[in-house]
């Protein structure tokens, strides 16, 4: 979408959805808005269902954790020939400019519109305690499963999901792997007692790490080439 065709679609949705819209952004060829979180059933179904909208397809739905957004535990610009830095002390945690106060994560739908040939995302936004967000299975029928994954990875739950349970991880799973201080070896393990004769969880034993990443240089040194 070019930037005449996103400012076009712009003043569209201004019109069509009102106070319901929150911020629009046209960033590389794609165009998306955000919307009130209380809102989302209305919007997506005016998008649906609006003539010179017709977003009649979506395509994704995914959970968005923003905790320590724009922050990094590494200094990769300033590897040198003695090694890669390891585990550099972060910043002072600060709010990100672009994430709404009090708001830590997001749920984004994809939508697409074969009858005007656009595509469009639409966010909103949610609180770090209790991140509920209506359900749009009424809507997107095929949001169903997409809504299930988002709880179980994010804890995100959806208000008036049909059946709302976890789908990816195991049964008596703990937590939200896909949380930003989920830790890396998880809170329990897994292992088979050969007293009790079946598999038991545990607390987990691996000691925590900070991963040291492969490095990856401009001059080709590591990938194994002949000098």
């Amino acid at each position: 979408m070019n930037r005449s065709q996103a400012d076009a679609l712009s003043i569209e949705l201004r019109a069509l959805l009102g106070e319901s819209l929150v911020d629009i952004r046209h960033a590389d060829g794609e165009l998306t808005i955000t919307v009130a979180s209380a809102r989302i059933v209305e919007v997506l179904r005016t998008l649906r269902d609006a003539p010179g909208m017709a977003f009649t397809q979506m395509n994704d739905l995914s959970g968005v954790d923003y905790l320590s957004y724009g922050q990094a535990d590494w200094v990769t610009q300033g590897a040198t020939s003695s090694g890669f830095s390891r585990a550099v002390g972060r910043a002072d945690v600060h709010a990100h400019p672009e994430i709404p106060a009090g708001q830590r994560f997001a749920v984004v739908y994809q939508l697409l519109s074969i009858t005007h040939n656009r595509r469009l995302r639409v966010k909103a936004w949610l609180p770090a305690e209790e991140p509920i967000l209506p359900s749009i299975v009424d809507v997107f029928p095929v949001a169903d499963w997409y809504e299930r994954e988002a709880f179980d990875l994010f804890g995100i739950l959806f208000e008036g999901h049909p059946d709302l349970r976890r789908l990816l991880t195991d049964y008596g799973f703990i937590g939200h792997p896909f949380r930003k201080d989920f830790p890396l070896e998880g809170y329990v393990e897994v292992r088979y007692d050969p007293d009790k004769r079946r598999v038991v969880y545990q607390p987990v034993t691996i000691e925590p790490r900070t991963l040291v990443p492969r490095v990856i240089r401009d001059d080709g040194r590591g990938s194994g080439a002949a000098h």
